[in-house]
């Protein structure tokens, strides 16, 4: 069996359009010692293209991170799977909030280095050793502490369109140089509750050992992130104190929590929350643009953009070439955004 897609993206996503059943987009993760890696994933590929199952997964010597749409009819076998794995036995599965089925179109598992890049290289940090779960209600309860600070560890652009109540941001591009500005940033407040939260729980129970290993004490993360939360919150008829939408790494790019919108067009700024990527293909940027802008942009982030729209598909191919795809596909750098925008 051939252990990866060799289909083509446009005949993906039509036959994804041409299916008839619904589908479940849920993530999971799991920190856990897993010796081979690539054996590993090689089996996992084969049980889940069985079930039809899409999405992208991220396999390392320290566990699993997962964000898949599978189809209804083979939820339950896709719970058997993973459950038939010793690590994964039991685990939470974070049932999407907003989802209309179409969040993915092909399965890609990949071998990395770590599941969330990290930057620590400290041999005695240690994971075992992490903040203590929070559930929706313990969250709403212990928020309303003034001794405690509630920490966002997710990117700006996450945080732009949608955050906690009194969440302070760390102002940052990457997960990994979030994480030592979190602990300077907060260095004169270790003797205060520290509540940390991410999207689906992966990055803020990394992020509560790292605050534990540089001292810090009182330090808890949210279970299941925003994800778990909104759905708890919202079956025990609980207050959401999260507002606007959560940013989602997926075709969807978000998932509406409440109807706040807290951010701004970043071309006209008009209130809007809707992210979508550089129609030119040589750019791709993520940023957020409102149907007025839209229409007068034609899905660019700028004129210059445009312009490059209606070249013959010959020169565009021209101007992509020698372009640092690191650098320009899907770069969300909040120094990259504003020189863009403000050309106009």
């Amino acid at each position: 069996m051939v252990l990866h897609n060799r289909i083509s993206a446009a005949v993906l996503k039509e036959r994804l359009t041409a299916e008839t059943f619904r589908r479940v987009t849920t993530s999971f993760y799991q920190y856990a010692k897993i010796e081979d890696p690539n054996a590993f994933r090689n089996q996992l590929y084969e049980q889940l293209h069985s079930l039809g199952v899409f999405g992208r997964i991220y396999v390392a010597h320290e566990g699993i991170n997962a964000q898949v749409s599978i189809p209804e009819h083979n939820f339950e076998a896709f719970r058997t799977c993973l459950y038939t794995i010793s690590f994964l036995n039991g685990i939470r599965l974070n049932i999407a909030v907003d989802d209309d089925g179409k969040s993915f179109w092909v399965l890609k598992i990949k071998v990395r280095e770590k599941i969330v890049a990290d930057g620590i290289e400290d041999p005695s940090f240690d994971m075992a050793n992490k903040g203590k779960y929070l559930d929706a209600q313990s969250f709403n309860e212990l928020t309303e502490d003034p001794d405690t600070i509630v920490v966002d560890m997710r990117n700006h652009y996450e945080y732009e369109v949608g955050h906690f109540e009194q969440a302070i941001e760390v102002p940052s591009d990457t997960f990994r140089e979030q994480l030592p500005m979190a602990v300077e940033m907060l260095q004169d407040k270790k003797d205060k509750n520290i509540v940390m939260y991410c999207t689906g729980g992966i990055r803020c129970e990394k992020a509560s050992a790292y605050m534990l290993h540089n001292g810090f004490q009182n330090v808890f993360h949210l279970e299941g992130g925003i994800i778990e939360y909104t759905n708890k919150a919202k079956e025990q008829g609980l207050p959401i104190k999260f507002k606007g939408k959560n940013f989602v790494f997926d075709d969807r790019l978000g998932e509406r929590i409440t109807e706040d919108v807290i951010s701004q067009c970043h071309q006209c700024g008009k209130p809007c929350d809707a992210h979508t990527n550089c129609k030119n293909d040589g750019c791709h940027l993520l940023f957020i643009q409102c149907d007025e802008c839209a229409a007068k942009y034609e899905g660019c982030c700028s004129s210059s953009c445009q312009s490059v729209l209606h070249l013959p598909e010959e020169e565009r191919v021209e101007l992509r070439k020698g372009i640092d795809k690191g650098q320009m596909i899907f770069n969300k750098s909040k120094q990259r955004i504003r020189p863009r925008l403000n050309e106009e």
